[in-house]
């Protein structure tokens, strides 16, 4: 059976490369050696593989690729360190107009009888 690995570098310079591929050991090899000049991570070594995941199915491993390639760093760094509860967090949507942050009808009608 085929093994894929997504994986997360962390750069000498604090960013974070995002990848893909089905296997690790030589995909890291070519990021650490520089093989690809107009590689991301060419100008940014030495490089740390801070997370990798293997899958059996490779629409699963480009799904979930594709998926945490728009993830903040914070985000990232969280699932790399194992921090489920800072991940969690960080996941939740803080955008002022979900529906958590809605007042109530209740809220509504007590705000415009007060004024």
């Amino acid at each position: 059976m085929k093994s894929y690995y997504i994986y997360i570098l962390e750069c000498s310079d604090g960013l974070l490369y995002t990848g893909f591929t089905n296997n690790i050991s030589r995909r890291f090899d070519e990021h650490q050696n520089g093989l690809n000049k107009t590689c991301f991570t060419y100008k940014r070594r030495p490089l740390e593989l801070i997370f990798h995941q293997e899958f059996n199915d490779v629409e699963q491993a480009i799904y979930f690729e594709k998926k945490i390639k728009k993830w903040s760093a914070q985000k990232k760094k969280a699932l790399a360190n194992e921090d489920f509860e800072m991940l969690q967090i960080l996941a939740e949507c803080r955008n002022m107009t979900h529906s958590k942050y809605r007042p109530t009808a209740d809220e509504v009608s007590t705000a415009l009888n007060q004024t």
